[in-house]
């Protein structure tokens, strides 16, 4: 009998043992658990907040990216010639302006080379575009017919140029000719009369 109550006794304890376990247990997962779970919370607003300043900043580089970008486009510019610079305000002034306004003459202060050639010649066309290559070059003045013209240009040609400008001719001459074939009637020696 004594064996039995000491069983039960040991039974007793053991069963008050495992309450008690599973109890400590149990607040041990909870406290775990909340732990756990204030991890994961303070991650998510650590992530939260990063984004938040990320964010923020993403517009200032973009401010930022968008000076860097004009700084380097003038630093461009200035390298540039000043027959490839880009158009002057009062040009472009003058492109939105109403028709009545584009009648009145233009600023003294404007640059010749700026301006747009007096006509659409293409001698006209072609006069500015060697100006605004090079502003020195000088044209001279030509009113006679063709071959004094030519005969006063060979006097003021060196004889390399000259001799280049005669090749360019020779070329002038057969493109011409190749722009206007003339039909069979006009290469025809009329027959001489008798």
């Amino acid at each position: 009998m004594a064996e039995e109550q000491r069983d039960l006794i040991s039974d007793r304890g053991s069963g008050v043992l495992s309450v008690g376990d599973t109890q400590r247990s149990a607040l041990g997962r909870k406290a775990a658990l909340s732990t756990l779970s204030i991890l994961v919370a303070l991650l998510i607003v650590g992530q939260a907040v990063t984004v938040y300043f990320v964010y923020q900043q993403s517009g200032q580089i973009s401010k930022l990216t968008k000076t860097s970008q004009a700084l380097q486009l003038e630093a461009l510019q200035k390298k540039l010639p000043a027959s490839a610079k880009p158009v002057n305000k009062m040009k472009m002034a003058m492109v939105n302006t109403p028709m009545a306004v584009k009648v009145l003459p233009l600023v003294p202060s404007v640059d010749i080379m700026d301006m747009p050639p007096p006509s659409n010649k293409t001698e006209d066309q072609v006069k500015h575009l060697l100006l605004q290559a090079d502003p020195s070059k000088m044209f001279p003045e030509l009113k006679h017919n063709l071959m004094d013209n030519l005969k006063s240009l060979k006097k003021t040609m060196t004889d390399v140029d000259w001799k280049s400008f005669e090749s360019w001719m020779h070329k002038w001459l057969l493109f011409e000719m190749a722009k206007n074939p003339k039909s069979e009637e006009h290469k025809a020696i009329p027959a001489e009369k008798g």
